[in-house]
């Protein structure tokens, strides 16, 4: 199923995609399924079967037309949500562009870094200020939300807890997050303004998954697009650490749970980051007004704007927000620059 979180009314509701585009408003057709996803996904056991039958045979009057509801993210308020590093393209040609090596370290064990789940946003604008906009950057992910607890987990245990998959795009502004890894912390300003999700979430029965001996393989194709022009291609399959590795790292010696997201990190071509440096782009970067198109094969088409949003403390010190940043590709003082 394609699962979708939207507001109809100003009330936030549930539902279904339809073949034909419409959406099946869960509530209408089932009181019980009156819930948000992540009720939905925590209770699936329960509510999932009803939600099945109900995309088998929708009752007429509980589908609507898709331009009468609002998309929101699918999961707007996740229990967490953590990013990984796990295309090696991706982070090699970064590196390179910068001068450095490709890290060792990457193919001993894959990593995460938690990021806001509190600022989720779906299809739709993403609001902006201006010390974002200074080198602001999309970063094409898929993604993972859990179904199920976790703690030390096998790899066969990760896969089985991995309750869907959906588009991400982890906004980031290059300037801020630059200049707070000097300091060896971060990426957090970087990053926490915006993530966002969309437009549904895919259930793994939907989906082509390979199975292998390091767990679950997504094929699928992902490619983004800026006002119209296609910047970024690649594919799910080359993650070289499966959602199984990364949530089997991530579970060791933590209980994990339901509705928690886990992004793979930036697919090979897939930020203006790695674009740029390697001259495929020309310091090329986001501003307001640009159309950003994230499109995953299976997982559907995630539509953002950039919005300007004006500056409420005009009289705060710059360098509290964001300092200089005099060369983008060089490592600093405490190490490289992140990506």
């Amino acid at each position: 199923m394609k699962l979708v979180t939207f507001l109809k009314a100003d009330a936030e509701k549930i539902g279904a995609v339809m073949a034909d585009g419409r959406i099946l408003d869960f509530a209408a057709a089932e009181p019980r399924l009156a819930v948000d996803m992540l009720t939905l996904i925590r209770r699936q056991d329960e509510l999932m079967p009803l939600a099945r039958a109900l995309t088998a045979a929708p009752p007429a009057q509980t589908l609507l037309d898709p331009g009468t509801a609002r998309l929101l993210a699918p999961i707007p308020r996740p229990v967490s949500m953590r990013d990984g590093y796990a295309f090696r393209q991706h982070v090699a040609t970064a590196r390179r562009n910068r001068g450095l090596d490709m890290i060792p370290q990457f193919d001993l064990f894959p990593v995460t870094y938690f990021t806001n789940h509190l600022a989720v946003t779906g299809p739709g604008e993403v609001q902006v200020q201006d010390h974002h906009l200074t080198r602001l950057d999309f970063e094409l992910e898929v993604a993972i939300v859990t179904g199920r607890p976790l703690k030390n987990a096998t790899l066969e245990e990760a896969d089985d807890a991995i309750f869907g998959y959906l588009v991400m795009n982890d906004w980031s502004a290059r300037m801020l997050q630059m200049e707070e890894m000097k300091l060896s912390l971060g990426p957090c300003k970087g990053k926490d303004f915006a993530t966002s999700l969309g437009p549904w979430l895919v259930t793994k029965d939907e989906l082509d998954l390979e199975k292998t001996p390091a767990g679950e393989l997504l094929h699928a194709r992902m490619t983004c697009e800026v006002n119209g022009h296609r910047l970024s291609d690649g594919n799910a399959d080359s993650m070289n650490w499966t959602f199984a590795q990364i949530l089997q790292r991530t579970s060791y010696g933590i209980q994990m749970h339901p509705g928690e997201v886990i992004g793979s990190g930036t697919v090979g071509t897939g930020c203006l980051l790695e674009l740029n440096g390697s001259k495929v782009t020309d310091n090329l970067w986001l501003k307001a007004g640009d159309e950003v198109v994230l499109e995953i094969e299976g997982l559907g088409r995630l539509v953002n704007t950039i919005t300007h949003v004006p500056e409420r403390l005009v009289g705060m010190p710059p360098h509290l927000v964001g300092g200089t940043l005099p060369d983008l590709y060089a490592g600093t003082p405490s190490g490289p620059a992140g990506d």
